[in-house]
């Protein structure tokens, strides 16, 4: 009897162990992970310099991009100081292939008073150096590296910490903080949710710090719809009821959809990660610091 009894135990011990292990395993993060650090892009009018440059990849002569583990040549070396063990990080200025199909009126315009969009691609890490040139290994890939992209000398992004998720309101009332617009997102897309990276029009000329949260909302009652469908759809679809009085949104509350952390700023653009969403977005909903 004793050893049933201490065999039980054993076992009860074990799935207690085995339980705690994942309950650890499954904890919710509390900061942004290395890729939404890391792979985030900027928006800026400040040009990146091109000092730097990816040459081309190991077997150069029918292979055009790279990605982790390989390896690649730059333009720099030991007579530039470039030394083993240096790490970089490689962009790109990247535009919208098809800028010329609006989501919302004035979205170039928004765009190109922002500046310019740098896609983060990866990490290197130099291998071997020659006067000249140097050898370096992608440790990090975020997207293809190519010929020419920028490379820059690598800059630690600490990573903010996470409010608590509680902490969202869908009837929070207006911060009286700066007011702007979501006006891109990641890859130039239009719609969005949750871990979606966007960008909005709201930098540190207006304050905007790496950790501050940013709350995505839009008016009832616009007639400017961003969903896909006829104009006024729900005003005049038949046989679906009609207001006696015609609100318009400056009548009606506003719809708080969403909120999301800044990772990334540049002068006149914010780039915030997602963090919490009701419905879907769209470019063109408004934002406004928390």
């Amino acid at each position: 009897m004793n050893r049933r009894i201490f065999s039980m135990c054993l076992n009860l011990g074990a799935v207690l162990v085995l339980c705690a292990g994942v309950a650890s395993a499954q904890k919710e993060p509390t900061t942004p992970t290395e890729d939404d650090m890391f792979c985030s892009n900027v928006i800026t009018p400040e040009p990146l310099s091109h000092a730097i440059y990816v040459i081309a990849p190991e077997q150069a002569e029918h292979r055009i991009t790279s990605i982790t583990p390989d390896l690649l040549t730059i333009n720099k070396g030991s007579d530039d100081g470039v030394k083993i063990g240096d790490q970089f990080l490689v962009m790109r200025a990247e535009s919208d292939p098809v800028a010329h199909e609006q989501y919302f009126k004035g979205q170039n315009q928004l765009l190109r008073a922002m500046g310019t969009m740098y896609v983060d691609l990866g990490r290197l890490r130099v291998v071997n150096v020659q006067a000249k040139t140097a050898i370096a290994q992608v440790t990090h890939t975020c997207d293809w590296i190519q010929r020419d992209d920028i490379v820059v000398p690598f800059a630690d992004r600490p990573a903010p910490t996470y409010h608590p998720d509680t902490q969202f309101d869908i009837f929070a009332p207006p911060s009286g903080k700066p007011v702007g617009m979501l006006v891109t997102t990641k890859n130039f897309g239009q719609t969005g949710g949750f871990g979606t990276t966007v960008y909005v029009n709201l930098g540190s000329k207006q304050g905007v710090q790496v950790g501050d949260y940013v709350r995505i909302f839009r008016h009832e009652g616009e007639r400017n719809e961003l969903t896909y469908q006829d104009k006024n759809t729900t005003y005049e679809m038949y046989g679906f009821g009609s207001d006696p009085v015609h609100y318009t949104w400056k009548d009606l509350p506003r719809e708080v959809l969403g909120e999301g952390i800044v990772v990334r700023v540049g002068p006149n653009a914010a780039t915030v990660l997602v963090t919490h969403t009701r419905i879907e977005f769209f470019a063109g909903d408004y934002v406004e610091i928390e």
